[in-house]
């Protein structure tokens, strides 16, 4: 019997019991759309990091425990090492020094969250991303430093239903007046909300210390050798733009193992679910098995036509699951586009690939034990059996 032959045969087997097939494809399809959509954060995040900071932020950034704090450390630099980093300055090639204090504005709701970012007011927010602008009011200037003053990015205007001479509450004692918004640039810079320095340090009760010197070179491409002298005349951990990216995919690594594991979970109870619908249609034509025993047929054949049956309700619910998932990375890119004005999901071709090959192991691992058992049965006692 040739290949289309016996897969045509296969499909046979199964269609005879539409619902059983469909019932058991349809929790495939679910739990393979389940570790479709998980992964595809990962993904789509990876995707957001390179393309929107690949280009923007720092050269170098310093701080005192580089990324071990998170993406935005708390302020415990002493600030006397702006001054010891200028004085560097003509020997590295380094073009701008600028202390800056992050911290994040945190809410029960994601979409009133945001990142809370101080610099200089004379240098701006150009001297760390240069290719912001301003579509509405103005952007600092060096009057500013001190004062209740904030320049907010597109999203975070949004999310905050924040305008132009909107006060913003810091806290209960301190609050600013926006005086400009960004035009949208990058998903994440837009949610980020510029102040002076000062102003966020009072606030934050950190006067005189920062979060990490943003430092732009010369010659970005410098950074690494630049960042290691850095690093090692005033114990300070200065870390690059492929560091930062480095830092990221490892966490997206262990972000994906933790997804993964737990689609695995739903992956098994498919996996036992095709296993249980074939197991079943083994049983239920045994005499058919037999009768093909009977004319000739070899075990090997019987084992391979069970096989078959298992690897296409596999693969028709690993398909499905790529579309069901393909529908729910879409809905998840609605919503992240609303909150921050990204796409936090993804469908990469890597991962369309280990979707369908995860489906297709699923099969082949859920139809051995049937396919064992098919091909052993006793031609005589299949074919006395009613």
């Amino acid at each position: 019997m040739n290949p289309t032959d016996l897969w045509k045969l296969a499909w046979r087997g199964l269609t005879r019991r539409r619902v059983r097939t469909l019932l058991t494809a349809l929790g495939i399809t679910v739990a393979v759309a389940s570790m479709v959509i998980f992964l595809s954060l990962g993904e789509g995040i990876r995707k957001v990091f390179v393309e929107q900071l690949g280009g923007i932020g720092p050269d170098i950034q310093v701080s005192l425990s580089g990324f071990t704090q998170g993406l935005a450390p708390a302020p415990n630099l002493d600030q006397k090492a702006v001054r010891d980093i200028q004085g560097l300055a003509s020997e590295l090639g380094i073009r701008t020094v600028t202390p800056v204090v992050m911290t994040v504005r945190g809410s029960l709701d994601v979409s009133q969250s945001a990142v809370l970012y101080g610099l200089p007011a004379a240098q701006g927010v150009g001297a760390v991303f240069p290719n912001t602008r301003v579509t509405l009011g103005r952007l600092l200037t060096a009057a500013d430093e001190g004062q209740g003053v904030a320049v907010i990015g597109a999203k975070a205007a949004q999310n905050l239903n924040l305008k132009l001479g909107s006060q913003l509450n810091l806290n209960r004692r301190n609050r600013v007046k926006v005086v400009g918004v960004l035009a949208p640039e990058s998903g994440l810079v837009d949610s980020f909300i510029f102040l002076p320095i000062s102003t966020l340090q009072r606030a934050e009760g950190a006067e005189g210390r920062v979060s990490l010197v943003a430092v732009k070179l010369d010659d970005p491409r410098q950074a690494r050798s630049v960042a290691t002298t850095i690093g090692e005349r005033l114990n300070l951990e200065a870390s690059t733009q492929s560091d930062f990216l480095s830092f990221v995919e490892r966490a997206l690594r262990i972000s994906d193992a933790v997804r993964f594991g737990i689609s695995l979970i739903a992956l098994i109870v498919g996996g036992l679910a095709v296993a249980n619908t074939v197991m079943m249609g083994v049983f239920e034509r045994t005499r058919e098995f037999g009768t093909l025993r009977a004319i000739g047929a070899r075990p090997a054949f019987v084992r391979t036509l069970v096989l078959s049956e298992s690897l296409l309700l596999s693969l028709a619910g690993g398909v499905g699951g790529v579309i069901l998932g393909l529908a729910g990375i879409w809905a998840v890119n609605v919503y992240t586009q609303q909150l921050a004005g990204i796409d936090a999901a993804a469908l990469t071709p890597r991962l369309v690939l280990l979707a369908l090959g995860i489906s297709l192991l699923l099969g082949l691992l859920s139809g051995l034990l049937p396919a064992r058992s098919a091909s052993r049965l006793n031609i005589t006692d299949a074919l006395g059996r009613l």
